[in-house]
């Protein structure tokens, strides 16, 4: 094993991407560093693993990316799904820094190709990994190597050591053994707090037993809620997350994206009552996926189920488990264990209701019901060609926004101002720009973004 006794210039927490972004920066200028990875060696990357592609500013056609997506309209995305929630500064620095992440990025070994086809729409916006996160994570450690950046597995970190605001050091598990590693900066990078379900029970109440976690294990939240116990100040709400529909036969821990449902845009959505509860039409799908987790979570049970016919099935990215399928509605509802009667009612009512216009899966289409609440706004065609199929939706918890106060520099505030040697980023401090809703790709600009400002300013403060 390294030999780990020694006064590393900058302690990296965490093993995904900002932890990484953070890694290489502070190495190429020279700073001794060392990450400290909770996971194995084979599920390292936490939830970048999971990932596939990076929400980009651009002002025109920049590697895969395609047109231009520039810094006004980025943000009013955001505004449209954080509601306003979010910190300005914060966010305009995260999206008008992404420009210069691409190229950064591929300059580090990271690969990218056209984006997937489907309910995505993604082209402009969003630019996706060749073999996805996981190869993205493996390029990122193959480079780390390369800077002499030493890397230790299962290193279960259980206190950062700060007194009057000064980071000294760390005490870690590491193969059973509580291990001390000095330092004369730190960056936390160590994820949410999703994978610890009592504590999402504390904040959301016994409905979050029936949430999946979607997203690594190993987020537990031990070094938030170290750094909040010494003072470190908090932002974000506990129940806000980005939480999406996954597929309910979803393990509970670290099904990834595979299990993430794209049908909803396309079907019916009713909840074990058999009825409808949500615009299933209502923007395309990046921008409305996320909240669709906390949708299901507000139904009896914490579950929904997406209805669909044959003339559907093929429009959107296909699923890791075959559909229910049956040659009625109600035959379909009784396998999916609801009132065939009621859900057939339900179908009848939206078919109903449905209007005469021309269908555009990839783009609003203004195709809407009439005089039904509530309405269907885009893509409502009737549910009437056999076979039907359907989904049972549960809420899959992506990552946990309550996270640590940063400025700018990505350094944290404490209760007296800001730490004197104390960065983080990533979903740890998410919560300042994302204060609920999500963007697709967006955690990746976050993480990268702020990994790299971080790593930075810890090397600068000790080189």
């Amino acid at each position: 094993m390294t030999d780990i006794d020694t006064l590393w210039d900058v302690v990296v927490v965490g093993g995904g991407n900002a932890a990484l972004c953070a890694a290489i920066e502070a190495a190429e200028v020279g700073a001794s560093v060392i990450i400290l990875e909770g996971a194995p060696l084979d599920y390292r990357g936490g939830n970048s693993r999971h990932t596939r592609n990076f929400r980009c500013m651009h002002q025109g056609p920049l590697s895969v990316l395609t047109d231009s997506y520039e810094e006004d309209e980025y943000f009013d995305d955001l505004l449209r799904v954080t509601k306003g929630e979010t910190d300005e500064i914060l966010a305009r620095l995260t999206i008008g820094t992404s420009e210069t992440c691409l190229p950064w990025m591929e300059k580090q070994g990271v690969r990218f190709q056209p984006s997937l086809s489907g309910t995505l729409s993604l082209s402009r916006t969003n630019a996706f990994f060749l073999g996805g996160g996981k190869a993205l994570v493996n390029a990122y450690y193959n480079r780390a190597a390369d800077l002499g950046v030493t890397v230790i597995y299962e290193a279960q970190v259980k206190h950062v050591d700060i007194k009057d605001g000064i980071f000294s050091g760390v005490d870690c598990e590491i193969a059973g053994v509580t291990t001390r590693i000095n330092g004369k900066s730190v960056v936390l990078a160590s994820g949410g707090f999703q994978a610890d379900l009592d504590w999402l029970v504390r904040a959301w109440g016994p409905a979050a037993k029936n949430f999946l976690i979607r997203g690594t294990p190993y987020n537990r939240g031990v070094v938030l809620k170290d750094m909040l116990n010494q003072g470190a100040e908090s932002v974000g709400d506990p129940t806000q997350c980005h939480a999406v529909a996954i597929d309910g036969r979803a393990p509970k821990y670290d099904g990834g994206i595979v299990t993430r449902l794209d049908c909803v845009p396309f079907s019916v959505v009713v909840n074990k009552d058999g009825q409808r509860f949500y615009d299933e039409g209502e923007d395309v799908w990046p921008k409305r996926y996320a909240i669709w987790g906390r949708l299901v979570a507000a139904q009896p049970d914490q579950v929904a189920y997406s209805i669909i016919d044959s003339k559907s099935i093929n429009a959107f990215m296909p699923s890791v488990f075959p559909p229910v399928q049956a040659d009625t509605i109600e035959g379909l509802g009784q396998q999916l264990g609801i009132s065939g009667d009621v859900l057939k009612a339900t179908v009848a009512a939206f078919n109903a209701s449905c209007r005469p216009g021309t269908f555009h899966g990839n783009e609003l289409d203004g195709l809407a019901t009439e005089g039904l609440a509530p309405p269907k706004t885009n893509w409502a065609r009737p549910i009437t060609d056999p076979p039907f199929y359907g989904y049972e939706l549960r809420p899959g918890v992506t990552f946990t926004y309550l996270g640590l106060k940063v400025d700018e520099t990505a350094r944290v505030t404490g209760a007296g101002g800001r730490m004197f040697n104390v960065w983080a980023a990533g979903e740890i401090m998410a919560g300042s720009i994302l204060g609920q809703g999500y963007l697709a790709g967006f955690g990746m600009t976050i993480g990268t973004v702020f990994g790299r400002i971080a790593g930075r300013e810890a090397a600068a403060h000790v080189t």
